[in-house]
Formats: structure tokens, C-alpha cells, sequence
């Protein structure tokens, strides 16, 4: 063997590994056919956050009225929001780099796309390359819209519309998901006219209603247009940029079109056959709780295995892996406690099952709900949009899931998160003194929503 294991992509589950592996001892090569740092890095978690915090600036500033402060004029000058991005996203870059060099001499990084020739060998760069066991993390891409003539016009991806350093007059956005409400939000802060054509009846659809009503009247209150349960039949290059036709025979004009109608998997050119790596139907990695691939000592971490595509799942897949190649196998990849977040304003955040999902695989529970509006502290700082919610098994008072839409609920949701992890009850929350006034009163007072738990 060239060495004991190769990394195939730098986003967040190789290259802690390659990095941890290498300092306990083991020779790895680590490849990278683009940027270090995969996509949260570059294209991901890191620009988009940055760009929604200048988006929120704005509209702070332009509704800072509602708290007796009068801005008398707001300028969005995009060039140096783009700018801003681009700087933290190098900076990222350079603590990655910085990282696999503090590796030692026992980490190689091979820039170049890695191809199988068979089983634990690669071809990159021109080299051969054979380890004892191999690593895919290649992750996912925009895919691509199935809409007539859109291929032939200049849509945008995640990608390209942050590059856009002059706002778009319209911008059409397809697609109702976090990916699509993000952006649909921050280029309206940013000065855009904003259309969100979403297929389902709601936008982030896997939600509750009540979770994405809550998002949607916020949405139409700050003057995005809402096509919801539509579909675009063809587009076409019109006088104003792109016209998209619908099935219901209305017209959509903007200047840039923006899709966000889903992933796809990186593993069309990457030799999974040769190795006898079996995909599933929609291209990504089966793999096993262990990570396992159908290919004996090849393993697949992160969103190229088509479970939840996000950067502290990924990462959290890197540390067990670690264990189970270092012959210490503890937990697998199921069974774990999630949480997420969807960084619009408010926020909208989520772990474990929703209502919708107990209801359909019938387990028996117990909802309690609050507006957000409900928690002294929103009241105070005029943040009041949003919805608490928290489902429980009635005969354990174990939390089953929560769901926070408001301020901060990216942060207020690790509360149920770890609860969860814990193994602890509802009760929990009714029991712990709450500083107030903080927003995490609410989850106390939501949870006191629960007859069980009512104030007598």
C-alpha cells in the first residue's frame, strides 16, 4: 500500500480526519480537485451567513423607526458586501491550509480529481495512489432546473449569485427551500423585487404549516411576492431578462433568475463502478450505520450520502468514523440527535420529528404551542414573528422534537437538542430557572402549555 488511508474532498468531514488521522501516526493523502474547505466553506454556510448578516443590517437600519430611531436614509452598495464575503471566505481558506500543514509530514494534500481504478486505488493528477482504506467526502452541487429553454438562458445558482456585484432589478427565485428563502429574503433587504415560485403549497415544505405560515406572513410583509403550489413550465429571454411561463398560464418576469430546486451528488466522474461502489437512484453513496461502502475499506461521510446535508452533521460523521477506523466502534451514524437551522429572519429551526411526522408514523404524543410573540423579551426588542412548538411522548415525557420560528432560534433550539441527547424529560424545562428576560424563557412557556405542566 502507498499509504494507510486516503481522503477524496476537503469539506468538513475529511479534513479533520485526514488531519487527526495523520497526527496519530497513519501516512494519508488528502484530495481536493477545487477549493479547500468543500462547500460550507466556499459556497455554503460561510458566504451565505455573511451576506445575510449585511441583508439584515439594512433592514434593521431601515426599520429602525419602530424603536424611536430614525434613519434618514439607507444605501446597499453590494460591490462591498461581495468584498466582505470574499475576505472571510480566504480567511477561511487560509486557517484550513494552516490546519493540514500543522498535520506533519505525514499528511500529503494532492490537488486534482480523484477517479477509482478499482477498489482503495485512485488516479489523480496523473499519479497512482493505493491506501489500506479510502474516504469519499465529495459532497453535493446545485442541480440542475428541469424547466424548458431555462439551460440556454443565464440563470443563477447558489454560487453565481453571490458573485453579482449589481442588484438585480427583479430576481426570481425557484424554489422554496432554506437555500431559496435565504436569498429570496436577503437580495429584498438588499434593494431587489423579490418572486419566490415554490411547487409545494408552502415554502420549506417538510415543515409544519403552522412553522411555514409563520415564515410566509413575514415574507409577505416585507414585499416578497409568494407563488406557492406553482410550476414553471418554460422559460424564455424576454425585454426585461427571462420570462417564465407557468402551468396555470401566468407570466413571471425578472431580470435574474435564481434556481434552488435541490443537490446532486459529485459521484457522476468519479469511478464508482471501477470500484464497486454501489449508488442509489439518485446517485449518492449507500452506505451502512458504519459508513461502510459496498466496496470492502472504502468509506463515504457528509452529503454525498444523501442523509441530512448539513456541515455539523458532516463533521460529526468525521468523529465517529475516527473511532471506527481506529478499531474503537461506539455509536453509528443513525440514531443521532440533529438540530438544524434555516438562517432567515426569524430564523427557523428544528430537531427531531415535527407534528406532521408523528402523526404519520403513528406515535403517540402531546404538542404544545406559543407564539413567539408571546415572550416578554420579543415584546421588548419588537421581535415578535414566529411560533414555538414542542412534542413530547405522553407516557415518558421524553422530547420527541421542537420547532422554533423567531429570533435566535438557530441558538434556542440546542436547548431541546441537548435535552434530547440527554435523555431528559419536559420536564426539564419547567423545572430549570430561567434568566429573564431572555428569549429561552419561551421554552419554558411553551412547554407550561402542556395541561401536565400548567400552573394550577
Amino acid at each position: 500500500m502507498d499509504v494507510d488511508l486516503i481522503v477524496i474532498g476537503s469539506g468538513q468531514a475529511g479534513v479533520p480526519l485526514a488531519v487527526r488521522t495523520a497526527k496519530a501516526g497513519q501516512r494519508t493523502i488528502l484530495v481536493e480537485r477545487s477549493r479547500l474547505g468543500g462547500t460550507c466553506t466556499n459556497y455554503g454556510c460561510t458566504p451565505t451567513k455573511t451576506m445575510v448578516a449585511s441583508g439584515r443590517a439594512a433592514h434593521v437600519a431601515r426599520t429602525a423607526a419602530r424603536l424611536g430611531v430614525k434613519a434618514e436614509s439607507v444605501r446597499v452598495d453590494l460591490r462591498a458586501v461581495v468584498a466582505r464575503k470574499e475576505a472571510i471566505v480566504r480567511r477561511w481558506q487560509e486557517g484550513v491550509r494552516e490546519r493540514l500543514s500543522g498535520a506533519g509530514d505525514r499528511l500529503r494534500l494532492v490537488e486534482g480529481h480523484a477517479r477509482f481504478v478499482s477498489a482503495r486505488e485512485i488516479e489523480v493528477a496523473g499519479e497512482r495512489h493505493r491506501a489500506g482504506s479510502v474516504v469519499i467526502d465529495v459532497g453535493v452541487r446545485p442541480a440542475v432546473p428541469d424547466v424548458e429553454g431555462l439551460a440556454a438562458l443565464p440563470w443563477l445558482d447558489n454560487r453565481r449569485v453571490m458573485d453579482l456585484t449589481e442588484l438585480p432589478r427583479r430576481l426570481v427565485v425557484l424554489g422554496g427551500g432554506y437555500i431559496g428563502c435565504e436569498f429570496a429574503q436577503m437580495f429584498r433587504r438588499f434593494g431587489a423585487e423579490v418572486t419566490v415560485i415554490q411547487r409545494g403549497p408552502h415554502l420549506l415544505d417538510r415543515e409544519d404549516a403552522d412553522v411555514s405560515d409563520a415564515l410566509e406572513a413575514v415574507f409577505r410583509g416585507e414585499g416578497i411576492e409568494l407563488l406557492l403550489g406553482a410550476k414553471v413550465r418554460r422559460a424564455s429571454k424576454s425585454e426585461k431578462g427571462i420570462s417564465l411561463a407557468l402551468e396555470d398560464g401566468r407570466e413571471v418576469e425578472g431580470s435574474h433568475v435564481l434556481a434552488a430546486v435541490g443537490r446532486r451528488p459529485n459521484t457522476d466522474d468519479l469511478g464508482c463502478d471501477r470500484a464497486g461502489i454501489e449508488l442509489d437512484a439518485r446517485g449518492y453513496i449507500r452506505v451502512d450505520d458504519q459508513y461502510r461502502t459496498t466496496a470492502q475499506g472504502v468509506f463515504a461521510v457528509g452529503d454525498v450520502t444523501g442523509g441530512p446535508q448539513f456541515t455539523h452533521t458532516a463533521w460529526d460523521d468525521h468523529r465517529i468514523l475516527f473511532d471506527i477506523l481506529a478499531g474503537r466502534p461506539g455509536r453509528g451514524r443513525s440514531g443521532r440527535v440533529i438540530p438544524y437551522s434555516v438562517f432567515t429572519d426569524p430564523q427557523v429551526a428544528g430537531v427531531g420529528v415535527n407534528e406532521r411526522e408523528a402523526k404519520a408514523r403513528g406515535l403517540a404524543h402531546e404538542v404544545a404551542r406559543m407564539p413567539f410573540g408571546f415572550i416578554a423579551r420579543a415584546i421588548e426588542t419588537d421581535e415578535t414573528a414566529g411560533i414555538l412548538k414542542l412534542i413530547i411522548d405522553p407516557s415518558s415525557e421524553r422530547i420527541l422534537g421542537a420547532n422554533v420560528v423567531g429570533t435566535e432560534a438557530g441558538e434556542l433550539i440546542h436547548v431541546f437538542a441537548t435535552l434530547m441527547q440527554a435523555g431528559a424529560t419536559a420536564r426539564a424545562l419547567v423545572d430549570v430557572e430561567m434568566a429573564h428576560p431572555a428569549f429561552a424563557e419561551g421554552l419554558q412557556s411553551v412547554a407550561m402549555q402542556l395541561p401536565r405542566y400548567a400552573l394550577k
